[in-house]
């Protein structure tokens, strides 16, 4: 009897490991055409097709180097933009940055709105739907307070939404770690589970159908069509939602080839483990079906399993080394392409 559970456990765990071996090299094979695509768009919006533009951030506490983040958005070579920072605590210690800004670029139209309203679950996009009514422009972003972008950002991230076709742009990102293990922890979490799941969603698909708090760059036709930020108040993942829902109307969700980057705060690892929590909760709630695969590519998990009980023997040592060459060219291919993004967007 114990013989036939041990031989079941072995089956399931090879399985576990190619599965994963499998997802790796179909990460891989997404970053890869997702840099050749990139390539080969170049583009920017032309002078003649620049629509001003309002940037709405909803703040809530500060993050590491807010400022010098806040303050990538105001030195865009774009020529017409309003910002506009949302706060549902009138003594959030983000006003202060704020206040900053507005005194270093007094001809910048930069906005603080007090939210004292809260309609729905989500208190951040309680606070989008009061900054909304406040917004001038027909095109909109949205992007999460510790986000730092480069000079051409809102160029290039725009350009596609020249196509009404198109109707949202979002973007990858990287995080740039603190000093704790935490951070770091993060931080790798980022470039080689994170973005790879989401390139892979976007091979597999064929496009992506959902949206990333980095970067949420839409028209405010298709967000009245789809009833509003209050009408998922009461979701957690709402960049999820909102790119969703755009989607559901017929739209593409375009994918940028811009990578913009997220200061990550000095995690202790049991904040780092709270923090991976709320994420697996978040695709729990956004993806179910995705969530249930993920355990398909947990292949340490998968490749170790047969090494904790007694009968193992050689083949399961060969399929752990095998396994850990794999992951090994994963994290190596993926520094890679991570190193060749970065230049491309620095140079």
């Amino acid at each position: 009897m114990m013989d036939s559970i041990v031989r079941v456990v072995q089956i399931v765990a090879v399985i576990g490991t190619f599965s994963s071996c499998i997802y790796y090299l179909l990460c891989l094979w997404s970053a890869a055409r997702f840099l050749r695509e990139g390539e080969g768009e170049g583009g920017i919006c032309t002078e003649r097709l620049l629509p001003p533009i309002s940037i709405l951030k909803p703040l809530k506490g500060t993050d590491p180097e807010i400022y010098e983040s806040f303050r990538s958005h105001c030195i865009q070579d774009y020529p017409e933009y309003e910002i506009i920072f949302g706060v549902s605590d009138p003594h959030d210690p983000a006003i202060e940055s704020v206040k900053k800004l507005q005194r270093e670029f007094p001809d910048r139209r930069i906005q603080l709105l007090v939210c004292p309203k809260i309609l729905g679950a989500n208190v951040k996009v309680s606070n989008l739907a009061q900054m909304l009514a406040e917004a001038r422009n027909d095109w909109l972003i949205v992007n999460d307070s510790d986000i730092r972008v480069e000079s051409d950002y809102l160029r290039r991230v725009t350009a596609p939404l020249v196509d009404a076709r198109i109707g949202m742009v979002t973007c990858l990102y990287r995080g740039v770690a603190g000093a704790t293990l935490g951070s770091h922890l993060e931080g790798l979490g980022i470039s080689t589970d994170f973005c790879p799941s989401v390139l892979a969603a976007w091979q597999l698909e064929g496009g992506i159908r959902f949206g990333l708090g980095s970067t949420l760059a839409f028209r405010r036709t298709e967000l009245e069509k789809i009833g509003g930020f209050a009408s998922f108040v009461d979701y957690l993942a709402d960049d999820y939602e909102l790119g969703k829902r755009i989607a559901g109307l017929g739209l593409t969700v375009k994918l940028s080839d811009v990578v913009v980057e997220t200061y990550l705060p000095s995690y202790r690892l049991r904040e780092f483990f709270a923090h991976q929590l709320r994420w697996a909760r978040g695709v729990r709630d956004a993806r179910a079906g995705g969530y249930i695969g993920l355990i398909f590519t947990f292949g340490i998990m998968w490749s170790l399993w047969p090494r904790v009980e007694r009968h193992s023997g050689p083949a399961a040592l060969s399929r752990s080394r095998c396994f850990f060459v794999s992951r090994l060219r994963c994290l190596s291919g993926a520094a890679f392409y991570g190193t060749i993004r970065f230049s491309n967007t620095r140079g």
